[in-house]
């Protein structure tokens, strides 16, 4: 099966069997008829239908190389700056249906999976079966259009540096036994976001335990493997009306924490285990983080789009376009989207190709973009605060303007250029995205998107080069470089 279709994707879901928690009792039944899943999951398949619409096809799959039917073309290996472009209009087509809140739409994981496949010949060093696995999960994802949730977080039980797990019982995910069948798995896992709702889980190795081989694997299983269990954090769905929930009805992804009784991972789903210094070298010599990002960056610009958007619908429904401050505030927004845009544009402008041929765009360039967006979005959430105001604590509901209140509600819940309907409307949108338990966890989503912020400024302020820089300081003043 080529590039799907929503309804393929629902009934392919429908047929899962995944073991799935909410609230202390097992969700029983069609995970795409629960409140807490349905609307991310029509969402999905809206998706799909894109990728295989007519008017979308050629822009969103391209032939498979062992098949020659189309698939997604976020599967691709970019080779070429164009194939970067052809990435990035698929990417951005996706994430303007979603207006950039999805951070969990296929295209993320096709593209993690994607960049560890092109270098799967690093696994090599501990068994050449193993770099076969990571190139055929890759190649079957391509062309049967698996999709994927993934894990490398472990449980907060003790964040201290020199934390060391004690526990009789495994509690961060490790290997318990190794058999001819294949690896046993033991503890839990964090913030695997979707979870239940995929073909697939990839288990990537724990960045902070990596420095120790128990915890330093990779695997991939199917959703409803044995022994298996997604336990769901509360829903935020609040009802399925677009007039009252814009957001939360449709886009409301389910994070799960992931417990692992004892499953059976067969050898032909291994990648690697027990190997830190493979770890190491799979996620720096790979496309991984360049090319994530690169997805990460697109969706995160086209969400900025949107807040920009509403920003200034909200100051033109109030009227509040005098006011230096509240042209201050909308600018803010401007200058973040536009040096986002430049970012990306730079990344893709000084792309090069890698040890595997893969067109890689410029990591640092991409490091500075999702480093400045974890302070951009809460800076944005404010914004929209702020213009909204009082206006934002009591907001007429669906149910209002159908009952014996409508006359009450349109005659004082107008704007300076709109009728009430249409201001309800947007004061609701800002309300989803900025105060509804939605909106929060977007804005703690976003700060820690790709990992802590404190990190990612280490990680630039280590692999950012600066020598060229200091040469230029150390000939003005004719500093006399051997002496240091």
């Amino acid at each position: 099966m080529p590039a799907i279709s929503g309804k393929e994707y629902l009934d392919r879901m429908d047929q899962l069997k995944p073991n799935v928690w909410m609230k202390g009792k097992q969700i029983q039944g069609k995970l795409s008829e629960h409140p807490a899943y349905k609307g991310a999951m029509l969402t999905k398949a809206s998706l799909y239908d894109t990728q295989v619409h007519p008017d979308f096809i050629e822009k969103m799959t391209y032939s498979s190389p062992r098949t020659n039917e189309r698939v997604g073309i976020s599967f691709l290996q970019p080779k070429s700056k164009e194939d970067l472009e052809a990435r990035r209009h698929m990417i951005n087509i996706w994430a303007t249906k979603t207006a950039g809140m999805m951070g969990r739409t296929p295209d993320y994981l096709n593209t993690v999976l994607m960049t560890l496949a092109a270098s799967a010949s690093i696994l090599d060093d501990q068994d050449e079966e193993f770099s076969k696995n990571l190139t055929n999960l890759y190649e079957t994802a391509r062309d049967h259009d698996l999709s994927f949730t993934h894990s490398f977080i472990n449980p907060q039980v003790d964040r201290s540096s020199d934390y060391t797990e004690l526990s009789t019982q495994p509690i961060a995910t490790k290997i318990v036994e190794k058999n001819s069948n294949g690896i046993v798995i033991k503890g839990a896992r964090l913030l695997a976001t979707q979870g239940g709702i995929t073909d697939e889980v990839l288990v990537l190795p724990s960045s902070s335990k990596v420095t120790d081989n128990e915890y330093a694997f990779s695997f991939s299983i199917p959703t409803d493997t044995d022994g298996l269990k997604f336990i769901c954090r509360e829903s935020y769905y609040q009802g399925s009306s677009f007039f009252n929930y814009p957001l939360s009805s449709r886009f409301h992804e389910m994070d799960t924490m992931i417990i692992f009784d004892n499953v059976l991972v067969p050898w032909d789903r291994v990648f690697f285990y027990h190997r830190q210094d493979i770890a190491h070298q799979l996620f720096l010599r790979s496309s991984f983080t360049p090319l994530t990002l690169h997805q990460v960056i697109i969706r995160q610009i086209t969400k900025t789009e949107f807040i920009l958007g509403l920003a200034q619908r909200m100051v033109t429904t109030l009227n509040l376009s005098e006011y230096q401050h509240i042209q201050g505030k909308i600018s803010e927004i401007i200058i973040g989207l536009e040096t986002m845009k430049a970012l990306l544009d730079r990344a893709e402008l000084h792309a090069n190709e890698d040890e595997w041929g893969t067109m890689v765009p410029n990591t640092n360039s991409l490091y500075i973009a999702v480093t400045m967006f974890s302070k951009l979005y809460p800076r944005m959430i404010e914004i929209l605060q702020l213009i909204g105001a009082g206006g934002l604590v009591a907001i007429p509901t669906e149910e209002d303007f159908h009952s014996p209140l409508v006359k009450d509600i349109e005659k004082y819940c107008q704007g300076a250029a709109c009728n009430a309907d249409t201001k309800t409307k947007i004061f609701r949108l800002a309300w989803d995205l900025t105060m509804s338990a939605f909106g929060t966890r977007q804005t703690q989503y976003e700060r820690y998107f790709f990992g802590d912020p404190v990190k990612l400024t280490s990680n630039l302020y280590n692999g950012y080069p600066r020598h060229e820089y200091m040469n230029l300081v150390e000939d003005f003043l004719e500093i006399n470089k051997e002496a240091h």
